[in-house]
């Protein structure tokens, strides 16, 4: 092809590729077969040097692999190309018919993954190589000698099953440690659409255990998940340009347009929903994989594995479903998927091959428990649940009556209460359409996303993975059955609009009596959902030691049976979120509210907020500071829980060095201090405190602030007054500073010489991550009215950020308000900070001045 040739082509190539991505009236599939057929003609000409017939010389093909050679083209995708030889052309002849097609491919800026190869180096490159080797599965002829291609795709599926008991296993730890690298695409808020568990690499996989002969993907909506896929992955690269599989946050809301989604959470749930039916597949086929080859290994021949092939994709015409529910009576005899023993686990389910299935002689038809029956069995066992069962008893159990029976209750009290063996057993119940047709709110919070990246998981798998905690505690409360329900229903209001709490006790109330529970039981039930959250935010948030704090929790509560409930359901919600929800110090502190609840439940007097005691170092710590009218300083150290409880509190961001468990995973090292600072009362105090904190990367939280007065026993006059604040503070990362060190700072920062707010501006604009994307939303400051009798409580909610304390300082100094105690923590990125204020006269704001407070602060902070 001459050169003018080969650029009128290129030209033409481009210009008919640029209209076809712009062709709005064409679905993904569509598209990519059309791209995939426009791209074949262009490459096929490339190869015949401009022949009309695109006639390549003899001995010469030119071969689609991978992605191209499925014809899944999208946008960006690289192209896969394979120049195919016999070896009788001589090397410099091969290298010009390469350059005629890669170059005028790399012209273009396509991306281009190339090979030149002979049969007999292909297989070799596929014998080192599994990647290659899944590609030449995927081999599609181009252009040239049909009989090349067709010799090469014949020998590569030879090789393929020949190879698989060794291969498969291999392969399989290829996506175990795509997992490890990439995570579950269903969970992440910035999915990688390709390598993640769940995608697009997962069908590849699935594909190619299917060539295997060995075992095959259940087929029911794996096509449609494949789409979904793909279809999101071509509007992203049409969206962004780029050849891109990460489906980035700031990019979502563009790419749900393109696809005529609603908005960003839409569009994830899709992918979600098409990555937990990969995902499920896989799950499923590798289990078949790993039975057919045991058996293999074991001697029962290759006939047994094609039975049990038969029993994973479902009976042919006429013949009756595997998997054990074939006609037949009684159980531990031959089933109808193979031989084995069947052992029984309950009515009408059975044990085989280490899967729960249904005996001979169930009828599921007239047994409408039978799936919970099987499910609770299932997990109690520890065994996976047969899909062939889960199929039957979705196609032929009746709905449950409405109040359920006793016995469907207590099955599914018992399959929640099974622990981790749970949660593979309710995916086998969600993949058959089960769980939403016990419990029809079930639909609104399946796969939905949750933005807040403390969480781990979507919507509804943080409801069973709380189950699943709950499990543990079980010995705790005297109604297990209670907790188990409502750890499972506690998010179920996330599906609704509004506050999720207030519409989840409704559905729990509802969803308590569908189930047959009693109306006290679902009285009980809608109380823990409407206040799941209230022990974790009242003793992060609140003053212990305010009896309105206490009286308020104990309103709410109502009883000490719902209190022991929702101290268990606290500690499960959080666990079951991720390592930033909960720590030793949040366990301490819900533990305290709940014994102090517990007491004013139980009839006696609400506390009173007995007068301050100093300790002895406190007091010394007082004395020294009123005779040197200084700061004086004292560190504490104490060790608490872990590396990631320790790296979410206020401001630690990421860093590592030092904090949490040792290395060698023994105790836990001491991870903060307390500090105690006694300096003369005087302005500015809690912003330069604060600040040179900030400065020093010291995590804080928890502040305490309190006038201390000294006796002249121990001034040795008319005694005094110092101020005396109590923080416990941790190590961003590194170790931690000196106490004269941080002594030094803080005079500086009192007389004014150390300049803080620049100081921390300047590491702030040296060390600030580049955003992209949506911008955190505004601060925003709120009055707690009636959260205590003694201070005016101010809620302040923003984005994490070091310095934010000093700012928060600074702008309650400039108000004229006095601090008495602070609470901070964070969650994720988002900051929850409560100050107790009073006036100058030591009593609460009224409640227009505080309304004013809180406008002026939350303005600060914009």
């Amino acid at each position: 092809m001459t050169a003018e040739k080969t650029e009128v082509a290129e030209e033409s190539y481009a210009a008919a590729r640029l209209r076809l991505l712009q062709e709005s009236a064409l679905d993904g599939p569509s598209r990519r077969a059309a791209l995939s057929g426009l791209t074949d003609t262009w490459l096929a000409g490339l190869l015949g040097g401009g022949a009309p017939s695109g006639v390549a010389p003899a001995g010469v093909a030119l071969v689609a692999v991978g992605g191209y050679g499925r014809g899944e083209l999208s946008p960006r995708s690289d192209l896969d190309l394979l120049l195919l030889h016999d070896g009788r052309t001589a090397a410099d002849g091969i290298a010009a018919l390469a350059d005629r097609v890669w170059y005028p491919v790399w012209d273009l800026g396509l991306a281009l993954d190339h090979s030149v190869r002979t049969p007999a180096e292909a297989r070799r490159a596929a014998e080192d190589d599994l990647k290659v080797q899944l590609g030449l599965l995927d081999a599609r002829h181009l252009a040239g000698d049909p009989a090349l291609t067709a010799d090469l795709r014949t020998a590569a599926y030879a090789r393929w099953r020949a190879q698989a008991p060794r291969r498969l296993p291999e392969l399989r730890e290829m996506g175990e440690e795509r997992a490890r690298r990439h995570g579950e695409l269903r969970f992440l808020l910035e999915p990688d659409l390709k390598e993640a568990r769940g995608g697009l690499r997962e069908v590849t996989a699935l594909r190619a255990v299917a060539a295997s002969w060995l075992a095959d993907a259940p087929r029911e909506g794996l096509e449609e998940a494949r789409r979904t896929l793909l279809d999101v992955r071509d509007a992203l690269h049409l969206a962004t340009g780029r050849a891109t599989d990460r489906l980035a946050l700031q990019d979502q809301d563009q790419v749900a347009s393109a696809l005529g989604l609603l908005d960003a959470d839409t569009l994830l749930r899709h992918v979600y929903e098409a990555a937990r039916a990969l995902s499920y597949a896989s799950e499923v086929t590798w289990r078949e994989v790993g039975r057919v080859l045991r058996a293999r290994s074991g001697g029962t021949g290759p006939r047994a594995g094609r039975t049990r092939l038969r029993g994973l994709l479902g009976p042919g015409p006429g013949a009756r479903s595997g998997g054990g529910t074939g006609a037949g009576t009684g159980v531990g005899t031959a089933s109808a998927s193979g031989s084995g023993e069947r052992t029984p686990l309950a009515e009408g389910v059975v044990e085989h091959e280490g899967e729960a299935a249904l005996a001979r002689g169930a009828r599921p038809e007239r047994d409408p428990v039978l799936p919970l029956r099987a499910a609770a069995a299932a997990a109690q066992a520890g065994l996976p649940l047969a899909l062939p069962a889960a199929r039957k008893l979705a196609r032929s159990a009746p709905a449950l009556p409405v109040p359920w029976p006793r016995e469907a209750r207590e099955e599914f009290v018992t399959l929640l209460g099974a622990g981790e063996a749970t949660v593979p057993v309710w995916e086998a119940l969600e993949a058959a359409g089960l769980v939403a047709r016990m419990l029809p709110d079930w639909e609104r919070v399946r796969c939905r996303p949750q933005r807040n990246p403390v969480h781990l998981f979507t919507v509804d798998r943080h409801l069973v993975e709380t189950a699943v905690h709950a499990s543990a505690l079980t010995r705790r409360v005297h109604r297990p059955d209670l907790l188990l329900v409502a750890a499972l229903l506690h998010d179920m209001g996330k599906g609704w609009p509004g506050d999720h709490a207030v519409t989840g006790a409704t559905i729990a109330r509802d969803t308590a009596a569908r189930m047959g529970f009693g109306p006290a039981d679902a009285e009980v039930l809608a109380t823990l959902v409407r206040h799941h959250l209230l022990l974790v935010e009242t003793a992060t948030r609140r003053d212990l030691d305010d009896p309105a704090t206490l009286q308020t929790v104990a309103r709410a509560v109502g009883s000490q049976g719902s209190l022991e409930l929702l101290h268990a359901l606290t500690e499960a919600d959080a666990r079951a979120t991720g390592p930033a929800a909960w720590s030793s110090w949040r366990a301490g502190l819900v533990a305290d509210l709940a014994a102090r609840t517990a007491a004013v439940l139980s009839g006696e007097p609400a506390e009173q907020a007995a007068p301050y005691e100093p300790t002895a170092e406190a007091e010394r710590l007082g004395v020294e500071a009123w005779r040197t009218a200084g700061p004086v300083l004292a560190l504490r150290a104490h060790a608490e829980g872990t590396a990631a409880a320790a790296a979410n509190e206020h401001g630690t961001g990421t860093g590592t060095g030092g904090i949490g468990e040792s290395a060698s995973g023994g105790e836990p090292e001491p991870v903060g201090v307390e500090l105690q600072i006694a300096l003369p009362d005087q302005p500015g105090v809690l912003p330069a405190v604060a600040g040179v904190l900030a400065l020093h990367r010291l995590t804080v939280r928890s502040a305490d602030l309190r006038l201390l007065e000294l006796s002249p026993r121990v001034t040795g006059g008319a005694g005094g007054s110092v101020l005396l604040l109590t923080w416990r503070v941790a190590a961003a990362y590194g170790s931690l500073p000196q106490a004269a060190r941080l002594r030094s700072d803080l005079v500086r920062a009192l007389d004014g010489s150390l300049a803080i707010a620049s100081r921390l501006a300047e590491r702030e604009a040296a060390h600030r991550p580049r955003r992209r994307g949506t911008p955190p939303p505004p601060p925003r400051v709120t009055v707690a009215p009636g959260s205590s009798d003694l201070a005016t409580v101010i809620e302040v909610r923003a984005q994490d950020a070091p310095g934010l304390l000093h700012r928060i300082g600074r702008a309650l100094e400039g108000a004229g308000v006095a601090v008495r105690s602070a609470r901070v923590s964070t969650l994720g990125a988002s900051a929850v900070d409560v100050f107790y204020v009073t006036g100058p006269e030591g009593a609460p704001l009224p409640a227009d001045e505080a309304a004013r407070l809180a406008r002026s602060l939350e303005a600060e902070l914009r």
